[in-house]
């Protein structure tokens, strides 16, 4: 099973790379055409402004899932740890919720515009609004997941924290100002968990 789940994101950030070159051949190769050729790739448009909805949403399941995305947590790294729980608990909570509200309006958006045709390339619009059902279910099952692990327990403190504090600091460096120095194996490196497990 966790071989799977590492093959579905090392997927996620295949595609994600991918919608990027793409952007890039289309916008710049087509402001190359128009300046140097006087012509144009007349689908440049529309193609990379779905590769970019597509590569935004891909990029917040992934965000989530290596805990990449940035917060406040000023307050809850001061917490006990039944706060830190509770804190956790009530987040994930609503983030399901809202979840569920674009899941379902995704969901309901791609099967409406299945038969509506996009005017330059002809491609059905149900692709604009289908990434909003895989940021769904796989943001969903993320939750799910993380939420199971703090109500039996096995979230660390680390986990329980859930967000980054700065972009410019390294994951390490940002959970030793929350611990005072002192690192749970999930906070160092996987080289340095194994390490010190087998202490």
């Amino acid at each position: 099973m966790t071989k799977l789940v590492e093959a579905y994101f090392k997927l996620l950030k295949l595609l994600m790379a991918l919608c990027l070159a793409g952007m890039v051949v289309l916008v710049f190769g087509n402001v190359v055409l128009r300046y140097g050729f006087n012509s144009g790739i007349t689908a440049s448009e529309e193609v990379s402004r779905l590769l970019f909805v597509w590569l935004c949403f891909i990029g917040a399941v992934v965000g989530l899932r290596e805990r990449a995305h940035l917060g406040v947590d000023t307050l809850v790294a001061r917490l006990p740890r039944a706060g830190r729980i509770a804190c956790a608990v009530l987040s994930y909570g609503m983030m399901l919720y809202i979840t569920g509200l674009i899941l379902q309006g995704s969901w309901a958006q791609t099967v409406i515009n299945l038969e509506v045709w996009s005017p330059a390339t002809g491609m059905s619009m149900a692709l604009v609004y289908g990434v909003g059902v895989v940021f769904g279910v796989s943001t969903g099952a993320i939750l799910l997941h993380e939420l199971y692990r703090v109500l039996t327990g096995k979230a660390t403190d680390a986990d329980l924290l859930m967000v980054a504090e700065s972009e410019d600091l390294p994951e390490d460096a940002a959970h030793d100002l929350h611990t005072g120095g002192h690192r749970t194996h999930r906070d160092a490196s996987p080289l340095a968990a194994r390490t010190a497990s087998s202490r």
